[in-house]
Order: structure tokens, then sequence, then C-alpha cells
């Protein structure tokens, strides 16, 4: 069975994550894949093969080193990064991302970079569905005419249809959010191009066996 590390940039992912994983793939958690949150994106360092610098626990900081020390995994183990692609242009974060990967001199042999798009939220705010059966009284109005994946403020607009106030959502209520609606997440045909693409990615990875 493939192992996975899953890198994350907070713990309001984790639960959307471990949901895909248990539900989809029939990953157990610590025996087949553990997951990592951080403290926000952050930016990569000008020094990829330095020490990573203690006071900056963001995902993107870390990432360098975090790899460097993953090089120890096998071929039957994979580290999936997520990182929310925000309002930087896809392909310029993914070349960045992957030219890190080259230059390192220690690294794992299985490295998948899944861009969430914009962030996690989006994933939620294109399943209206899975929505409303966590919130039953949720005005999903409000984002029928979202586009899927459009960079829009997705927490944002998520706050709004189920009836928060944006200026008091903290990070332990978007971890909330993500624990009623992950589990309604349809992940058999995802409405989120971007959940797809980290559905399809991990699939290629379990499958291989």
């Amino acid at each position: 069975m493939m192992y996975f590390e899953v890198l994350v940039e907070g713990g309001s992912d984790v639960p959307t994550v471990r949901e895909l994983l248990k539900r989809k793939f029939g990953l157990e958690e610590t025996v087949n894949f553990r997951i990592h949150p951080h403290k926000g994106r952050g930016a990569l360092p000008a020094n990829i093969l330095g020490a990573p610098d203690p006071k900056r626990q963001t995902l993107l900081d870390q990432l360098p080193a975090k790899l460097r020390g993953f090089s120890y995994l096998g071929d039957d183990a994979c580290v999936v990064v997520l990182v929310d692609a925000d309002d930087t242009p896809q392909d310029q974060l993914l070349g960045e991302l992957n030219s890190v990967l080259q230059k390192l001199p220690r690294k794992p042999s299985r490295v998948v970079f899944r861009l969430a798009v914009e962030e996690t939220e989006s994933w939620f705010i294109a399943d209206t569905q899975a929505i409303l059966k966590a919130y039953p009284k949720a005005k999903i109005q409000k984002l029928r005419n979202i586009q899927p994946d459009a960079i829009v403020g997705a927490w944002e607009a998520l706050a709004d249809a189920i009836g928060s106030k944006r200026a008091e959502v903290t990070g332990p209520d978007k971890f909330a959010w993500a624990e009623k609606i992950a589990p309604y997440l349809d992940f058999d045909n995802p409405v989120s191009p971007s959940l797809k693409g980290l559905i399809d990615d991990i699939s290629e990875h379990v499958t291989e066996e």
C-alpha cells in the first residue's frame, strides 16, 4: 500500500484531506498517511539549502527542509504538497515549486505539488449540495453564479452563505466548516477542477501498486 506524507498550509485543510484519503481511497491515518499542517502559506526561502528559520513555520518557508528530511522515503511513499494558489498565477507557482525540487541534492523519489484554487474553501463553495447537507439553512443562491475555482474570496463567500460574519471568522471556525462539509463532498464527481486534480494525482499513485 502506498504511503503518503501530506503537507498543508493550516489546520483547516486537515479535515478535508483526511476525509478524502479515508473515504475515497480507504487509507488509514498514521498507517497509510500523515497530514502535516503549517501556519499559513508563507514564501520560499532565498537559501533553499540552509537550515529553516524556526520563527517561520509556514508551509513554503519550511518546504525545502521538509523535502530534504523526507529523502529517506522509498518508492512506496509519496509526499503531497497542497498549496493555496490565492491570486498567484498557477503556472508561476508550480514552476517555482518544481525549480526548488530540482535543485535539492536530497529529496523523496515521489513528490506531488497540487494547488487548491483559490483555497480549500473553493472546493466547498463549488459543491453547494455538500454545503446544504451540512448547513440546511445556507443561502446557496449566493454561490450559484460563482464559477468553480474562481478567484472570488472563497472563505468570505462561504461565510456569507452560512451566515457567519466575516470580521468574526477565526481559524477554528474554518476548521469547523471543513469538519462539517467535508463528509458530504462529492469525491467521485468533484465540481472543483483543483479538487479533481488532487484526486487524480493521488489515484495515480495509489493504483501504481
